[in-house]
């Protein structure tokens, strides 16, 4: 009887420890991928001899390999725009740089979240059996439910909630008839207790439009190669769609 009841025990606990892993992995079995921005850019239409751009786009992310300058390139010329080398001759500048290139935040922020459940699990499955028993606090059903915690910790380990991100800067310049009169003033540290003031004044015939898109892939156990594609699709989308 005693091994009929441990074996029920340990057979309650290794279920009831894996339903995070169990609703993790049913919850996130499908990519889910999002492009957002932040802010909208209306340009104005132009006539279609001055569809020109200039295309200058860096990653100063630590994944240098991450490159998106060929398929936007590409994208805007399949919307009729014609890519040229010269930005004084372009009617239009996209200046883009890409910040962050990765894991993100995201996860980090629900990491107790997507491991509280398997973890908390096994320790209220124990103290509701223990409870159950009468206060049994025999050798071996202890260990056998230390052994389901543990257990189902390691099942939720084999799941993750995965997040991956690409976060873009972006900078367009429009040629215009008329004229933009420009400042900027900048605080530059020197030393431990010092500072120098630089300021400057132009005047230019470009008008300036910044914004900022975030990307991110989400899917039980994702894998940054998997990610990688859709992300890059989603950013040269909203990219180009701004033209």
């Amino acid at each position: 009887m005693k091994t009929v009841l441990m074996s029920a025990l340990l057979i309650s606990t290794l279920s009831l420890s894996g339903c995070g892993a169990l609703h993790t992995a049913v919850a996130k079995r499908n990519l889910d991928v999002q492009t957002k921005m932040s802010s909208s850019i209306f340009l104005d239409p132009v006539e279609p001899e001055q569809r020109t751009i200039f295309v200058d786009i860096r990653n100063t992310s630590d994944k240098p390999e991450f490159d998106l300058k060929p398929q936007v390139v590409q994208s805007l010329q399949a919307r009729g725009y014609q890519v040229i080398d010269s930005p004084k001759r372009a009617h239009y500048w996209l200046q883009a740089n890409v910040l962050q290139v990765g894991r993100s935040n995201a996860r980090d922020t629900n990491s107790a979240l997507a491991a509280g459940p398997g973890i908390a699990a096994g320790a209220v499955t124990g103290y509701a059996i223990h409870r159950a028993t009468g206060g049994s606090s025999g050798g071996a059903t202890a260990g056998a439910l230390v052994g389901g915690a543990i257990v189902g910790t390691v099942v939720d380990a084999m799941v993750e909630d995965v997040y991956y991100s690409v976060i873009t800067d972006i900078q367009i310049m429009e040629r215009f008839d008329g004229t933009v009169s420009e400042s900027s003033q900048h605080q530059l540290i020197q030393g431990d207790s010092g500072s120098t003031t630089s300021s400057y004044q132009r005047q230019s015939d470009m008008r300036k439009y910044q914004t900022r898109v975030a990307s991110f892939a989400n899917q039980a156990n994702l894998k940054w190669p998997e990610a990688e594609p859709q992300l890059t699709q989603g950013l040269v989308r909203s990219l180009a769609g701004l033209f």
